[in-house]
């Protein structure tokens, strides 16, 4: 997934009422930019770290910059949770290990109760596949990457979803996006969300299926990697 306006680097001031951000660009201007992101942001939100914004000139939007990476020592972060589901969608046009050979690609399909999958796959003789993505950015220990950041009942909603639909016979896949660079393994923080982890526990046994995979990011774009372990 490639940006589709170049990116513009700014120093991070502060984080505020979630969706909101206050940033310095390189020229001195001060900028409010949109957070696309709901979670703690824990590691990728302290005042001083080189970012990265993308500009637009679309009168619909009341923010003229949106905050798209974080830079670390490491490499660069993805923190805009709304572009996992299109760094997948362009992976599973492709052929996405685990998910390949379905004829449709559906997204954003309504079901269960008030619920969306993020994806529907489905093909001749095949059983229909409820695709459930996540976008992962937190890291407290080197090469490690931990999901959730903070508590997520919306979270701990969707893999009970996902083992109905396994239930019912249909196939269900929990897939966690690493949205950065420097990590190679996923992991539950089950100190941060106790809840979502006995929600994960008790959805594998269902049968739920979980995949993971690492992305290269950059200002140019972010392009899912490589799969890596759950550990």
């Amino acid at each position: 997934m490639r940006f589709a306006t170049p990116l513009v680097p700014a120093r991070l001031i502060r984080r505020y009422m979630r969706f909101l951000s206050e940033m310095e660009l390189d020229d001195g201007r001060v900028v409010t930019a949109h957070c696309p992101n709901p979670g703690s942001m824990m590691g990728l939100k302290d005042a001083g770290l080189r970012v990265w914004l993308e500009p637009n000139d679309d009168p619909r939007k009341k923010l003229d910059w949106g905050w798209r990476l974080v830079e670390l020592p490491g490499g660069c972060v993805g923190i805009d949770t709304g572009c996992a589901n299109r760094i997948v969608a362009e992976a599973l046009t492709r052929g996405l290990a685990g998910l390949e050979g379905y004829d449709s690609i559906r997204p954003e399909v309504k079901y269960r109760d008030k619920s969306r999958v993020d994806f529907l796959l489905s093909g001749v003789g095949r059983r229909d596949c409820y695709l459930e993505v996540k976008s992962v950015t937190l890291s407290r220990t080197a090469g490690l990457a931990e999901f959730p950041d903070s508590v997520t009942a919306r979270g701990a909603k969707h893999l009970a979803d996902l083992a109905a639909m396994v239930a019912e016979g249909h196939r269900a896949v929990l897939l966690f996006l690493i949205q950065r660079s420097d990590c190679t393994r996923v992991s539950l923080a089950r100190d941060l969300d106790p809840a979502y982890a006995a929600a994960f526990d008790a959805a594998q046994a269902a049968g739920v299926e979980v995949l993971c995979f690492d992305c290269a990011v950059s200002p140019e774009g972010i392009t899912l990697r490589d799969a890596v372990p759950v550990v």
